[in-house]
Formats: C-alpha cells, structure tokens, sequence
C-alpha cells in the first residue's frame, strides 16, 4: 500500500550536523500548526511549545544542555531554530502529550523540506534555577516541564540511511 504519509513516517531521520540558513516563516508556521494538532490526553492540549530563532538565547540553551551532559560540545548540532517543547505536570499524560507534540514536529519538518533532530535533557535544564528563569522570562509557571528541544534546520551532511529494523519488532499475539 503506497501512501505519502506512511513514506514520510519510514524516510525521516534524525540530523546532526545543520547549515547556518533559518528555515523559512511558511516552513515554521506549518511544522508549528502540525505540532498543536498532536493528540493530548482527554484533548486538553496541555503543551506548549516555545521557539527560539535568536542565535544568542540557542547558544545560552545550548550550554545549558551540554551542562547536564558533562559536555562543553553542541548539543543542538548547530541548528538555528530550537522549539522547545514544555507540558504541564499537573496532567497525568504530560508527558505522552508533551512526547506526541514533539512526534508531530519531527514528521511535519520531514514534510515541509526541514532536518530536524530530539535532542533531550529538556527537563533537567528548566528544572535548574537558571531555565526556571527563562521559563517565567517567557510566561511559564514552574508547573511546566520540559519534554524535549527540537532542532530545526537544513543539514550539512549526508541524509542518514535508516537501520534495518530488528526482527522481533512486532509480536502479534
């Protein structure tokens, strides 16, 4: 069965290596609208996603990650649009909700033309003193966590192959 969603879900990949360029305002705006249409527990649409093109505030974010890792590298690969994506703790499927939004980024990027990437560790940099800060900087409560940091950009390498799925992916029973 040939279906161009289904070939999109099988060809994205995860990129590593970005150009400089920002992605276009019609790109953004489309990865965005798929990203507010994830499904949410009882259809609450308790995430928010936030979204970062200042080059300055993507390198702060940046070493702020590379901290938790015990890094000084880049841990957003050189991207130049960072969408994080935050959840309110108050609702028992935060982070199904939070995880979905972020599904939807990833799959709408591959749609529109854009490389993008999951890069965690969204939750132990606004948990610190320093993101609770950005987070009430941008109109969040500390209700919020973080779910994960969607890189966005056009790559700077070769498109990734796919690895061969395992054999036991599937159990029917």
């Amino acid at each position: 069965m040939e279906n161009q969603v289904l070939e999109a879900l099988k060809t994205r990949r995860s990129v590593r290596k970005f150009k400089p360029d920002q992605i276009s305002k019609e790109q953004l705006d489309a990865i965005l609208e798929a990203g507010t249409y994830a499904p949410t527990g009882m259809g609450m649409q308790s995430p928010v996603m936030v979204v970062v093109q200042n080059p300055e505030m993507i390198q702060r974010l940046s070493k702020m990650n590379a901290k938790v890792m015990g890094t000084d590298s880049d841990p957003f690969y050189g991207a130049p649009t960072v969408v994080i994506v935050f959840a309110d703790s108050g609702r028992g499927t935060c982070v199904e909700d939070g995880s979905l939004v972020m599904g939807n980024l990833l799959n709408a990027a591959h749609a529109v033309g854009v490389d993008s990437c999951w890069i965690h560790r969204a939750r132990e940099v606004f948990a610190s003193d320093e993101g609770k800060a950005l987070m009430k900087e941008w109109g969040l409560t500390e209700n919020y966590i973080g779910i994960g940091n969607c890189i966005l950009g056009y790559r700077d390498c070769e498109y990734p192959q796919a690895k061969a799925r395992k054999a036991d992916y599937i159990r029917f029973v």
